[in-house]
C-alpha cells in the first residue's frame, strides 16, 4: 500500500505537505453513505495553485508524490527541514509536476538593464 502526497515550497521552503490518500478515503466513505461533502482534494489543490500564481516572485514548486507505506508527513517535513535541496530534488525526479515557478540557473545569473 502507498500514500499520495501534495507537496508545496518556494524559496523560503516547504509550505504544504498533505496526505491526499486520506482525503480520498474521507471521500469514498461519504459516497458510500450517501452524505455529500465537497471535495477537499479539488478545493486544497485550487487554493495551492491560485496562492503560487499569484506570488511568482517565491518561485513556487507543487508536486504530487506517491510514497511506500510507512512513510509519513513527519516524514516528508523533516526531509525538508534536514536537507532541502537533497528533498526538493529528490520530489523533483520521482513526482508529478503539477506547478512551477522555478527560477533556473540562466534566469539568476542574467543581467538586467533598464
Amino acid at each position: 500500500m502507498s500514500s499520495t502526497y501534495l507537496l508545496s515550497w518556494d524559496m523560503y521552503g516547504l509550505e504544504a505537505c498533505i496526505n491526499v490518500s486520506e482525503i480520498e478515503q474521507d471521500r469514498i466513505i461519504n459516497i458510500l453513505s450517501n452524505k455529500s461533502a465537497p471535495d477537499r482534494n479539488n478545493i486544497t489543490l485550487n487554493s495551492i495553485i491560485l496562492r503560487a500564481k499569484f506570488n511568482p516572485q517565491r518561485h513556487y514548486e507543487i508536486y504530487m508524490i506517491e510514497v511506500s507505506d510507512g512513510i509519513t508527513e513527519e516524514d516528508l517535513k523533516n526531509l525538508f527541514k534536514d536537507s532541502p535541496q537533497y528533498a526538493a530534488e529528490l520530489i523533483r525526479e520521482r513526482g508529478h509536476k503539477i506547478y512551477s515557478d522555478r527560477m533556473n540557473i540562466e534566469e539568476r545569473n542574467r543581467i538586467l538593464i533598464t
